[in-house]
């Protein structure tokens, strides 16, 4: 019995683990399956398989059960071991840990944590089959099969279309009875995964056009409830975006303003939810030149746009009944000779006047003429979204954002009232030459909050919300289903909210 548990653990192996022969690899090793367990509760080292893991075990008669208890210690929470030959459909199959089933909802902070399980452990499993260059991947839906789609395919996902080596592609399917949760799933990691590809690519791929001409490509096969609108320098200038036209004019690529019209709703005259995204395809600083230290990053600064836009698609793509107008004002900031310098003063779309003292805030400047525009739609509420201040992280850490509104201050589990915001909006209205001006005094301390008290001098809707991303802009190991890279965040937080609107009013 030793020996026989010795070769199995020797050809078992968590997490990276090597075939029978290199000529099975390469003819069988290309059609995989990801099983879920669950720890027992009160049974350190004890397993309690999914549903379709049992079911799978007892095509097997047991063999799987009897392998996982003496192939090595129970698998952790978000740990993957590779099983294989057990079934001739299956030459590869990924046992995953999805750690205790009795986890719930933390109140605090609204989380879902038998969701994230589901997520990191389906991740984890479907990564390493696409190490063995399995490119097709049956997933167990692990009691929620949109979880697990989202985890398999943002899992998955790996920009690198610019390399010569690239990873495996692999396509994912929910194993067993079909679940409409799969498919939602799926739309909702695809959402994200389009955010995380436009904030990845290089800045000289990604320009303001290209942005532009790639959301509308993403929205042509739901063209009977969506309008696109490709608005150009010249009609901005008409709209009187001063503001937006400030920060452009020191880059040779033309600004576009982006404006996307979701009909969602049978009622054509519901009010639409507004979205707006800050989309500064790349941030030099202009003439407040950011150091050239990881400035590489600043591709992603228009991860809000992006993540607004890839949220229009996604709702579209399911079809929400909820009317959506997303504006995504685009451009580079760049420092030329024809650069707005600071000191300089301009005006904004409502006729305030901002002096510019530091043009590497210019993100709330090209916000301020979007939401003044956006008020022209009698919106319901109003969102925008910007990786707007380094500040933000001084508040909350790299794993969330904050809600910042013209009712309350949302950080996690504390909520504060709006004194907070009046106390910050006699900063940036001390201004010697102007209405405004875009810093204000504070320091990047209290950066946070002085940049949404600008944006709020351009509000008047009663219901708005500024969500600055600046600190989930990027993934390091914070999120473990998301690679190392850009994270596409808060892509699914946004169609979420538009699906509680639609169903919920």
């Amino acid at each position: 019995m030793l020996l026989v548990k010795r070769a199995v653990q020797a050809a078992v192996r968590t997490n990276h683990c090597r075939s029978f022969s290199a000529s099975q690899t390469h003819l069988n090793q290309r059609k995989g399956l990801v099983l879920g367990v669950f720890e027992k509760e009160g049974e350190e080292g004890s397993l309690h398989l999914t549903e379709a893991a049992a079911g799978f075990d007892q095509t097997l008669s047991g063999k799987l059960s009897e392998l996982l208890k003496i192939s090595g210690p129970a698998i952790k929470k978000g740990k993957s071991r590779i099983f294989y030959g057990l079934h001739e459909d299956f030459p590869c199959v990924a046992v995953v840990g999805l750690g205790k089933n009795s986890v719930g909802v933390c109140g605090a902070e609204n989380w879902d944590t038998s969701k994230e399980n589901i997520r990191q452990a389906v991740s984890a499993g479907c990564r390493s089959l696409q190490d063995l260059e399995v490119n097709h991947v049956e997933v167990d839906g692990c009691g929620d099969a949109q979880s697990a789609a989202e985890g398999a395919v943002l899992g998955l996902f790996q920009y690198d279309q610019l390399k010569s080596k690239k990873k495996t592609k692999v396509t994912a399917q929910l194993h067993g009875s079909a679940d409409p949760g799969w498919e939602k799933g799926v739309l909702y990691a695809e959402g994200q995964n389009l955010a995380r590809m436009l904030m990845e690519a290089p800045a000289n791929h990604i320009t303001p056009t290209a942005f532009a001409n790639t959301i509308e490509e993403k929205l042509a096969p739901h063209a009977e409830r969506v309008t696109v609108n490709k608005r150009s320098q010249a009609w901005i200038e008409e709209q009187q975006m001063g503001a937006f036209v400030s920060v452009s004019k020191g880059s040779e690529e033309p600004p576009v303003f982006l404006e996307l019209h979701y009909n969602g709703s049978p009622d054509s005259k519901q009010a639409p939810l507004v979205l707006v995204g800050k989309g500064i395809t790349f941030d030099s600083g202009g003439i407040s030149l950011k150091p050239s230290s990881s400035m590489d990053a600043m591709r992603a600064d228009m991860g809000g746009a992006a993540t607004v836009c890839a949220s229009i698609v996604t709702a579209a793509a399911l079809k929400l009944p909820v009317n959506i107008i997303g504006l995504a004002p685009l451009c580079e900031n760049m420092p030329s000779g024809k650069a707005t310098k600071p000191g300089d003063v301009v005006t904004a779309k409502n006729g305030k006047t901002i002096q510019v003292d530091n043009t590497d805030a210019e993100g709330r400047l090209i916000l301020a003429d979007a939401l003044c525009y956006g008020h022209v739609f009698n919106p319901r509420a109003i969102v925008n979204v910007a990786t707007l201040t380094g500040g933000i992280l001084v508040y909350v850490s790299a794993f969330k954002s904050p809600v910042l509104t013209n009712g309350v201050v949302v950080t996690g589990d504390r909520v504060w009232r709006m004194p907070l915001f009046q106390h910050y909006t006699r900063q940036v209205t001390d201004s010697q030459l102007a209405d405004l001006n875009n810093i204000g005094k504070y320091s990047r301390s209290g950066g946070a909050c002085t940049a949404a008290a600008f944006l709020r001098e351009f509000v008047t809707a009663h219901h708005w919300a500024h969500l600055d991303i600046a600190g989930v802009m990027s993934n390091k190991d914070e999120i473990p289903y998301l690679r190392k890279g850009m994270s596409g965040r808060p892509t699914r937080t946004l169609v979420e909210f538009a699906a509680g609107l639609a169903h919920h009013g």
